[in-house]
């Protein structure tokens, strides 16, 4: 039977965690060994959230003030490609050799005009107390949010349209 597994970024760097790569290594790691249970039955095909990662990647574009900071697109595939290779790496660690793991980038299209772009509701990167988030917010522009007794800063996450690559990943799970 094929299985779909999605892993949450929080899964993946758990809130309040520190955003090292060592912690998400650790991670993927357990999750991998879970994983790899799954696959002895069933064909498995992961995805996986980003919000802690995309938002780490966007503080550490800020740090370089010769050029502007990458755009969340840029920086969600970079997200998407790191991610997938620590779950490779993890995977690859309890697999056998002859199990063949892939990795593939996505690009949606979505409506510019979808309600989300008005209300932005995903969170990525680090928590901050409200003082912090209210900074942040005003120098930067940024949309935050309450979550609990602290905040997040929150971006548009509308519904694809369409998946670029939906193609390539049918081929894959049927190869």
């Amino acid at each position: 039977m094929r299985v779909v597994i999605a892993l949450g970024g929080n899964a993946l760097l758990r809130r309040g965690q520190k955003l090292s790569e060592q912690n998400q290594r650790e991670n993927v790691r357990a999750a991998a060994k879970a994983l790899a249970m799954v696959t002895h039955e069933h064909q498995v095909v992961i995805t996986h959230g980003n919000g802690p990662q995309v938002g780490l990647l966007a503080l550490q574009s800020t740090a370089y003030k010769d050029v502007d900071p990458y755009p969340l697109d840029v920086l969600g595939a970079e997200s998407e490609g790191m991610i997938g290779y620590l779950i490779e790496q993890e995977l690859g660690n309890v697999l056998p050799y002859e199990q063949p793991i892939a990795t593939l980038l996505t690009q949606v299209e979505v409506d510019p005009r979808y309600p989300a772009f008005e209300k932005p509701s995903k969170p990525i990167g680090p928590i901050y107390t409200r003082e912090e988030a209210e900074r942040l917010s005003k120098e930067r522009g940024w949309a935050i949010a309450p979550d609990n007794d602290c905040y997040l800063r929150v971006v548009p996450s509308p519904l694809p349209k369409h998946i670029f690559e939906l193609k390539a990943i049918e081929f894959l799970v049927n190869a």
